[in-house]
């Protein structure tokens, strides 16, 4: 498996304005030439962390990663702009990074028909906001083209104003919505349409940060506009709870290894939307 760093600035400099230094680290398995493999093409993921667009946190980051790796995907982890850069530079850093998996395709064995975006909390609202505007004006006019995802992965996201997560607002824009036209550009369930890719969405009941009806918000509006999405809602657990097993893990209860069934329910979604041929799920 190769892994490295890149940093967006040096393949779009515009990037790098205000002291912005957005970087991905890949993850890229080998192609095995002695199965026959050599020119095999694999599905990607764009991995978003969460961290209220203050940080970018660790856990929803490598651990995520490794995930997606044991299903044979190509991982590509955005370390976007955060703490005191606003909107629009965390949009714009998702649209490069989509562009420049699609022009490096190539070296990547990537499958451009199936490359998905998850993220987690902000990085959901991130996530989800790129996935319903990936079309839009404002990346259009910075880009020879922008890209669909394939697939869309929500973990307990940052979704709407409503029952919102105040802190995720302030970081990304300075304040909170307060304008009809803040409110219908940030809250994603409101910009859903038939733009937007399939969407698989997982929160908990206990979720006291991002509360539930965010991802239920979110839903509501795939259903109302006909997209195809899976949901589970967890009983159990805390915000932020990552994988939920020994690698995002610090505590012995017995109730949180539940909530890893996620991760499984997300490869036999993906397995059937990409059709990967993976075996025993």
């Amino acid at each position: 498996m190769k892994v490295s760093r890149i940093h967006l600035k040096d393949f779009y400099p515009f990037l790098g304005e205000e002291g912005r230094d957005p970087f991905v680290d890949l993850y890229l398995p080998y192609n095995l030439a002695e199965m026959g493999r050599q020119d095999q093409k694999r599905a990607a993921m764009v991995v978003c962390p969460g961290g209220g667009y203050w940080i970018c946190s660790e856990r929803e980051a490598e651990p995520i990663a490794l995930k997606f790796l044991d299903m044979g995907l190509n991982v590509f982890v955005l370390n976007y702009s955060a703490a005191h850069c606003r909107y629009p530079s965390q949009l714009i850093e998702v649209a490069a990074l989509f562009d420049y998996i699609n022009k490096n395709a190539g070296e990547f064995h990537c499958d451009t028909e199936k490359i998905g975006i998850i993220g987690f909390s902000a990085g959901g609202h991130l996530a989800a906001h790129y996935s319903n505007l990936w079309d839009d004006e404002l990346l259009k006019n910075r880009f020879d083209a922008t890209y669909k995802p394939a697939a869309s992965i929500l973990c307990y996201p940052v979704i709407s104003t409503r029952n919102a997560h105040r802190g995720s607002f302030e970081n990304l824009l300075g304040h909170f919505p307060e304008t009809e036209d803040e409110i219908n550009r940030f809250s994603c369930e409101k910009l859903v349409g038939k733009q937007t890719p399939p969407t698989f969405l997982f929160h908990t009941f206990e979720d006291q940060t991002v509360p539930v009806q965010n991802s239920i918000y979110y839903a509501e509006a795939l259903a109302d506009k006909g997209i195809p999405f899976e949901m589970h809602i967890y009983p159990y657990g805390w915000h932020g709870i990552s994988t939920s097993d020994s690698l995002t893990l610090d505590s012995n209860n017995d109730k949180l290894p539940y909530i890893s069934d996620w991760v499984i329910k997300v490869k036999r979604w993906l397995n059937v939307l990409f059709d990967l041929k993976l075996g025993g799920i």
